[in-house]
């Protein structure tokens, strides 16, 4: 049912409440240095009362416009507004507070600002989702989206963050470990569809080869990743010890190798699963079609059934990305590097702006991953239209 013009909307409704909880709570947290807790600070407390005053009504405006339930487009610009103001208020608050402050003094996003990040970008995705622009529309609001927040970044707006200091301080450790994360990640899923693809296609014509992989690749995704990772490491570690020139390749019992091995296996079984249901929902008529032109089963394969399965093969290759991504931080933790390796640090250290310097790239890197994905298994989609 279609709601009236200007009524109010729920979601709306609910992210502002949510920004609303979030102005009340402590909108930074200033520390004496790195580790100790520090003090909760309101977001008009720290900078002076006009710029804070502006800064919050661009927020609250957004948060307002957000309200509207036919608009899409105004409550889009609404949440970009409202981060505007966000990080605005940030910046200024920091400044104000390392002023005159010690070297070693820190300030660091409170409560309040996670929880009007939240309010906001949830409102630029719903205004998005009832926008439900093509692929090449969200491929272009994602590249001046990631083009605006590199901007912020390299403009300094959030020099003074905390978390912006622990990178400048490690930012070539930062730049090797983000290339390690990007290998594992996209390294496994690489060596999961050499592996998977044909795989998937033989399950598909094999009922007796798909009733033995498919509960095998299942029983491997059901081990906890945190000891999927132990086991791989005593089991390359012997390959490393006997195998002749294995440890030359860089096969040991920890480090990338046992990470990367781990990655793979629980890639296996989305990959070739969503390859066997792509194939299966191939409509027959489309195959007795092809078989009529009298195509081989290598053309059938490659030029009706490869193409109209392919959306839903890609959908089994996002799941594995987002998967990998979030599941390569544990890397860090047996020596293989990447995001995980300032998490583990930090949570060594107690130092939750090192933690935080590992977790924030992989959720970009995560929500990124998805998004791209999304828009490539919904490209493919229309292929099959466009050509009818």
């Amino acid at each position: 049912m279609k709601r009236a013009a200007g009524s109010v909307s729920p979601t709306g409704l609910l992210f502002a409440a949510i920004g609303g909880a979030g102005l009340a709570l402590p909108f930074v947290t200033f520390r004496e240095n790195r580790i100790v807790l520090g003090e909760g600070v309101a977001a008009w407390a720290a900078v002076p009362p006009g710029a804070a005053a502006f800064c919050i009504a661009a927020i609250l405006g957004g948060l307002i416009i957000g309200l509207a339930t036919d608009r899409p487009w105004p409550r889009f610009g609404g949440s970009l507004v409202g981060l505007a103001g966000l990080l605005a208020l940030l910046s200024a608050s920091a400044e104000a507070l390392l002023a005159d402050a010690l070297d070693l003094a820190r300030v660091a996003p409170g409560a309040g600002v996670w929880m009007l990040l939240l309010a906001l970008t949830l409102l630029m995705a719903d205004a998005l989702s009832a926008l439900k622009p093509g692929p090449s529309a969200r491929a272009a609001i994602l590249v001046v989206l990631l083009g605006a927040l590199a901007a912020v970044l390299a403009s300094g707006l959030l020099a003074d963050i905390s978390t912006m200091q622990e990178y400048r301080a490690r930012a070539a450790s930062f730049r090797a470990e983000t290339i390690r994360h990007l290998w594992l990640a996209f390294g496994s899923l690489g060596a999961a569809a050499l592996i998977g693809f044909p795989l998937g296609i033989l399950c598909h014509r094999r009922a007796s080869l798909r009733a033995a992989t498919l509960p095998t690749l299942s029983l491997l995704q059901t081990i906890p990743s945190l000891a999927m990772f132990g086991i791989m490491i005593p089991i390359l570690g012997w390959v490393g010890a006997t195998v002749p020139g294995a440890r030359s390749l860089g096969i040991a019992g920890i480090g990338f190798a046992p990470a990367f091995v781990a990655l793979l296996l629980y890639s296996l079984l989305p990959v070739v699963s969503n390859t066997v249901a792509g194939l299966d929902a191939v409509p027959r008529a489309a195959q007795e079609a092809a078989r009529g032109m009298g195509m081989t089963v290598a053309q059938r394969l490659r030029t009706v059934e490869l193409p109209l399965a392919l959306p839903v093969m890609l959908a089994g290759i996002r799941i594995v990305l987002v998967q990998n991504i979030g599941l390569a931080v544990i890397a860090g933790l047996i020596g293989g590097g990447g995001y995980g390796t300032f998490v583990f640090q930090g949570l060594n250290q107690t130092a939750t702006d090192l933690i935080l310097l590992g977790a924030l790239p992989t959720v970009l890197l995560a929500i990124v991953a998805g998004v791209v994905m999304d828009i490539l298994v919904d490209a493919t989609r229309k292929i099959p239209e466009e050509s009818a």
